[in-house]
């Protein structure tokens, strides 16, 4: 087992867009406490890295047919392993979350049981892609329940952001064929560019947040464009580069909460995933 079975494993390139999440569910809250926001951070890592290698570790016999470039396919790692592994990173992260307290620990809890679920049942449902979105929506729970504040703003906030990770995660569903069979899921992307854009609107920092939005926009566009050529490789360019607009969509509701300087955090968070991203791949 390498260093680059591990990375690819994880799909460590996405994690920027793990740490903005933190950041946005924190500034929703009202209040971001830099340790508290560290430990979320850290916590909601675990969550993500246990997450990928277990889907590895559930989905091996079908890698063995689809993706056989995947660690386990290839030989790199055992399944018994990553199953561990998978699980062990998994209690870490509860653990880390129960250390906010107990609300942030029973948040933790939820976001383990999603992850287990979405990795156990999303080639057999057609849900996956809601109960993905749930990952995220309680990743925003959490972060603002470290700080004892879980807000309307959070949660609507965090409805929006499941909202983008279904349409995202309904793209990714059709990577492994190269193909798109149905456009009219990828409607749902119109949610979170809505209350993204009203938020914007009406903020004190409309200016900064706007210009956010529109490279938000931008980014979304870009992938519906090259979902809807079809051309060979268009998904998986589609897929990363919209993981990597997870952090320009915090970085909107960052601004819109009057935080402009964390919001460029939020954008940076997306050029480092771009950049990540070539060296470890995000799907």
């Amino acid at each position: 087992m390498t260093l680059q079975t591990i990375l690819k494993l994880g799909r460590v390139s996405n994690l920027p867009t793990v740490w903005t999440n933190a950041l946005a569910g924190s500034v929703l809250a009202g209040q971001v406490v830099l340790m508290d926001f560290l430990v979320v951070a850290l916590s909601l890592s675990l969550f993500y890295i246990g997450g990928m290698w277990l889907n590895d570790a559930f989905d091996a016999e079908i890698d063995a047919r689809e993706r056989a470039n995947r660690p386990i396919p290839m030989g790199e790692i055992g399944v018994r392993t990553v199953f561990a592994v998978g699980f062990v990173l998994l209690l870490v992260g509860i653990l880390l979350a129960f250390s906010l307290g107990n609300t942030a620990g029973f948040a933790g809890i939820g976001l383990a049981i999603a992850v287990v679920v979405y990795d156990w049942l999303h080639k057999r449902t057609a849900l996956g892609p809601v109960i993905m979105g749930i990952t995220r929506f309680f990743c925003y729970v959490l972060a603002a329940a470290a700080v004892g504040h879980i807000t309307g703003s959070v949660l609507l906030g965090a409805v929006g952001l499941l909202a983008y990770i279904i349409g995202l995660t309904y793209a990714a569903k059709q990577e492994a064929y190269d193909r798109l069979d149905r456009a009219w899921p990828l409607a749902v992307l119109a949610l979170p560019l809505i209350y993204a854009l009203v938020q914007s609107a009406q903020s004190v920092q409309a200016p900064a947040a706007l210009a956010i939005w529109v490279g938000f926009l931008v980014v979304v566009l870009a992938a519906l464009r090259l979902l809807m050529r079809r051309n060979k490789g268009d998904i998986p360019k589609a897929v990363v580069t919209m993981i990597a607009g997870i952090s320009l969509y915090d970085g909107v509701l960052i601004a819109a909460s009057g935080q402009v300087t964390l919001a460029l955090l939020a954008v940076a968070g997306f050029a480092l995933t771009l950049v990540l991203q070539r060296v470890v791949s995000g799907t």
